[in-house]
């Protein structure tokens, strides 16, 4: 026992400021690493990868030599193709380091910016129903919607009836596609969405259904449809459609939404601030 805390004392007499720093910067880099994969496509595949990193290094203790060799070999294979299999992730935090954004999380918006955003945004969808006027309309939340919003026309404009309503007048330039919002902006128009894979999906469902469950089933973004035949408004969320949905129920869905989105980047913000308390003492 004396000899280990004799090993630990001289261990702890080698640490200096400058690691102490080094180390608190990697954990930094980290943590906001795992923030950028969490809940995407990307943190699937790292946990794959780390698995097989695992059963690499299991083989080889086991002294399973071919086991051992056919997954070192795939690995090869595997970090020529990291790069490829996450190119959008990696496009995206260069630009977020070159634009300094690498660690801003969404704009939060306070109570009456709230308000504002939910009486407009309802406000149109209601009039875009009673005139049959087809709606896609797409809240981004705590995963970036960056490479949608590539796909579309930008327009960064405060959230307003009169411009949603322009947006998605019939045979205008950029009706067609998602409005895209963030916090209290419009970020783009006219953007692409992927389309769901699910096969149990009602008949009369179109293609901005579809488009709207198969974005929600990749990302925590909470979107708005108005179907241009019934004028139906419905509500995509995590892979699960709401239809048949009226002024009162559009308005309490969103405010509870944006709050809950609100609360979160509260914590997490709180969290950092307790984690960094800690560390300094």
């Amino acid at each position: 026992m004396t000899f280990l805390l004799v090993q630990l004392q001289g261990l702890l007499n080698t640490i200096g400021i400058l690691d102490i720093i080094d180390t608190l910067l990697v954990a930094f880099c980290l943590y906001h690493l795992y923030l950028m994969l969490k809940n995407t496509r990307a943190a699937a595949l790292a946990k794959g990868l780390f698995v097989l990193v695992f059963f690499m290094f299991l083989s080889k203790w086991l002294n399973l030599h071919v086991i051992n060799w056919i997954l070192e070999k795939s690995m090869t294979v595997l970090m020529v193709a990291l790069p490829v299999v996450f190119q959008p992730e990696l496009r995206r935090a260069l630009e977020q380091i070159g634009r300094g954004r690498l660690f801003r999380k969404s704009t939060e918006l306070d109570e009456q910016e709230l308000e504002e955003v939910v009486s407009d945004v309802t406000g149109a969808v209601v009039v875009m129903s009673q005139r049959k006027l087809g709606a896609l309309i797409v809240f981004e939340r705590e995963i970036g919607l960056e490479e949608r919003i590539e796909t579309g026309v930008l327009i960064d404009g405060l959230v307003s009836e009169g411009l949603l309503l322009n947006i998605f007048e019939k045979d205008t330039p950029l009706h067609d596609g998602a409005v895209i919002i963030r916090g209290k902006r419009i970020v783009a128009a006219s953007c692409l969405l992927p389309l769901t894979d699910a096969r149990n999906l009602s008949q009369e469902l179109g293609t901005r259904h579809r488009s709207a469950i198969g974005i929600s089933e990749q990302s925590d973004a909470l979107i708005i449809i108005v179907s241009e035949e019934t004028g139906v408004i419905s509500l995509a969320k995590n892979g699960e459609l709401q239809r048949f949905l009226h002024a009162d129920d559009v308005k309490e869905l969103l405010r509870n939404a944006i709050m809950l989105h609100n609360n979160s980047i509260a914590e997490d913000w709180k969290e950092k601030f307790l984690n960094f308390r800690g560390n300094k003492k």
